[in-house]
């Protein structure tokens, strides 16, 4: 499989992401928060210099709980005002029903 390049948009908010996850991580060992989370030190650092820019969805949901940090919260402050971001689902159950 060939994986097409990052655009610079993508590589930027990795960057922000991996910017964000340090600060969040503030003074605590980089150690410790990668094995709460259940990843290695080593990506951990990948993504936090932004050498990883587009990490797994359930490693930056891993690092947000072991943070403090609602995907929410990440969502707004990687992707761009201009970015739509689409409606909330519906509440389960609670789908409409189509014939």
């Amino acid at each position: 499989m060939v994986r097409n390049p990052l655009t610079p948009e993508e590589r930027r908010r990795g960057e922000r992401l991996g910017e964000l996850l340090r600060a969040a991580r503030g003074e605590r060992s980089m150690v410790a928060v990668a094995a709460s989370a259940g990843i290695s030190a080593e990506t951990l650092r990948k993504i936090e210099t932004g050498r990883a820019p587009t990490p797994a969805f359930f490693t930056v949901a891993a690092l947000a709980g072991v943070l403090g940090i609602s995907m929410d919260e990440l969502l707004a402050l990687t992707v761009p005002e201009s970015a739509q971001v689409p409606e909330p689902l519906p509440e389960p159950g609670r789908l409409p029903l189509t014939a």
